[in-house]
């Protein structure tokens, strides 16, 4: 089932998202203060309804169900027409392994994987996913739904969406806005809910990071974990105290994120840095793109949904008034 429950906030009013039918679940954050004013240094952020956003990246087990729900042939045509890279299980960054001949092909998590966020997808393999949840899961389509899959820059999100990748301004404003500030146009410089740049996350031997809480992210490498030199970390294990405003996990570091932004007809756009980035890329200022068919390691998505009416009440870690923030 699609869960809908939103983490507990420090001093922050939450409302849980009823469930819908399906076997992938997610933690949604209410992202409100519709009308918001957009960042005044960078001009993104404005958004003027409310929405919700997955609170962690797509992980590697919700992406292992999907795959054994449509890719027992895997073979979906166009540009990208595979769902399944194989460095997911090939890499030691990847986390899914497959089994089997085309036609039965079947998927699993690797060992210490399942927690962590999915890698090597392109922007088809996200708008495939989000599809699929716009069709019910199980063997609901992947070529219709939240988009119409055509060249991977064309496709426009329909207005009729449940879920979908976050537009730019959307990931942006739950990865910077500050939701304290209403719709004024205040905004922090890191998805960690601050100025100041973030602590380095170290992990232990299973990847979740071993030095959790506020302002850590991973990023520069510091993860070091299963013989790699930086790797991918479990979803959310630096802390609540390192979330967004809104309450998201990993917009910083971890996998650099898609988003629905085109440039100049060929390219998506990319946002928050990774486990293998410098501190300047996950700022808010720092703007990425890639073609829509690359896969690397440190590139992953999350999704959006629509909230229902009564999830108006935003959790908002600045409500503690301890967090500094940049004022418009």
């Amino acid at each position: 089932m699609i869960r809908t429950l939103i983490p507990t906030l420090l001093l922050s009013a939450v409302a849980a998202l009823p469930a819908a039918a399906g076997t992938v679940s997610f933690d949604f954050a209410p992202v409100g203060n519709a009308g918001n004013a957009a960042d005044p240094q960078t001009g993104f952020g404005a958004v003027s309804y409310n929405y919700a956003i997955s609170t962690t990246e797509v992980t590697n087990t919700q992406y292992t169900e999907f795959l054994n729900a449509v890719a027992a042939t895997d073979s979906f045509g166009g540009a990208d027409p595979t769902l399944y890279n194989t460095s997911m299980g090939g890499s030691s960054r990847g986390g899914i392994s497959r089994s089997g001949v085309p036609g039965s092909y079947t998927y699993a998590t690797k060992p210490n994987m399942a927690d962590k966020p999915v890698n090597y997808v392109s922007f088809f393999d996200a708008m495939r996913f989000t599809n699929w949840l716009n069709n019910g899961q199980g063997s609901g389509d992947t070529e219709t739904g939240a988009y119409t899959i055509g060249s991977g820059s064309d496709e426009v999100r329909s207005t009729s969406a449940k879920f979908w990748i976050p537009s730019e301004d959307e990931w942006y404003k739950a990865a910077y806005h500050d939701a304290s500030a209403g719709t004024a146009g205040v905004y922090f410089d890191y998805a960690t809910g601050s100025d100041s740049v973030p602590t380095i996350a170290t992990a232990d031997s299973v990847g979740d990071i071993s030095n959790p809480g506020a302002g850590v992210v991973n990023y520069n490498r510091g993860a070091d974990w299963n013989g790699q030199d930086g790797n991918v970390t479990t979803v959310g294990s630096a802390g609540l105290a390192s979330a967004s405003p809104y309450g998201t996990f990993d917009q910083n570091g971890n996998v650099v994120e898609w988003n629905e932004a085109v440039f100049s007809s060929s390219f998506r756009g990319l946002r928050g840095g990774s486990w293998f980035t410098s501190s300047d890329i996950l700022r808010a200022v720092n703007q990425n793109l890639s073609l829509p068919t690359n896969e690397f390691s440190d590139v992953g998505f999350r999704v959006a949904t629509v909230p229902e009416p009564s999830s108006v009440l935003m959790g908002a870690l600045a409500a503690a008034g301890v967090l500094g923030r940049r004022r418009a």
